[in-house]
């Protein structure tokens, strides 16, 4: 189990976490909710030992971490299934069982065998991301920590990793920590959401969810984000800076025309 308990974290003065308390178990994909900007990444840095809080605890039960990041980080001149295989690489396994272990999870990320030799410059940004999702995943990780990963993909792509992700998760047991900002990916994916505040974070709402499968009507998946946003603390939390108020600030009066 991963225990973040009592944490607190500022930059140059400015608090970012405030009194965070949080727990990931095996096998669930537990999903931080919140607006951008509000620290949801911050936590995740934490959590993976690359950010130090200026209070509280961190215990991580788990034997093997991996992280996926925002942009798929690949090394351009590498293949896809020596990018998938890297974590094995520096892990010192040899070059054939690597490849042999990478090209297993990417072919059931969908890479067909020529699929595996192409440089990432000939991959889809679908492709990409499957393959970062990979790399992660050929560590057979007890934790992964994943910052926003499918943000910049078309809604179908990132329905169909998402599927990925949660079978991915069923077959291997880990756990998952998942920071987003979108409502429906939340309720797709969680089987806890957890709602951070504006900045500095703070958990406002713990919840235990059951994900809407790919197969979801759409209805389903609006109605669960709509009965989300009715819990007041929920939309309170998520609502834009300033909402109620005016978008722009009123025009000035306009000027005399004419002599």
């Amino acid at each position: 189990m991963l225990a973040l308990e009592g944490l607190h974290l500022g930059f140059a003065g400015a608090p970012v976490l405030a009194d965070i308390h949080l727990q990931v178990r095996a096998g669930e994909i537990v999903v931080l909710l919140g607006p951008s900007g509000c620290g949801k990444t911050s936590l995740l840095r934490v959590a993976a030992g690359l950010e130090t809080p200026q209070a509280g605890r961190v215990a991580n039960g788990f034997s093997r971490t991996a992280m996926v990041f925002q942009e798929p980080r690949l090394l351009p001149w590498a293949d896809a299934c020596e990018n998938a295989a890297f974590g094995l690489k520096a892990r010192g396994l040899e070059r054939a069982p690597r490849r042999t272990a990478a090209g297993a999870i990417l072919a059931r990320f969908g890479f067909s065998p020529a699929d595996l030799a192409r440089m990432p410059a000939e991959l889809s940004g679908g492709m990409q991301q499957r393959v970062a999702i990979a790399r992660a995943f050929a560590l057979e990780p007890e934790l992964v920590l994943m910052d926003e990963p499918f943000s910049a993909l078309d809604v179908g792509l990132r329905a169909d990793l998402q599927g990925l992700l949660r079978a991915e998760v069923e077959g291997m047991g880990a756990a998952v920590l998942f920071v987003t900002h979108d409502i429906i990916e939340a309720v797709r994916l969680a089987d806890r959401i957890v709602v951070f505040s504006p900045r500095p974070a703070q958990v406002v709402a713990n919840l235990p969810h059951v994900p809407l499968r790919r197969e979801a009507a759409p209805g389903a998946v609006f109605e669960a984000a709509a009965a989300l946003l009715r819990r007041p603390e929920v939309a309170g939390a998520l609502a834009p800076a300033g909402a109620g108020q005016p978008l722009r600030a009123p025009l000035p009066e306009p000027l005399p025309v004419g002599p």
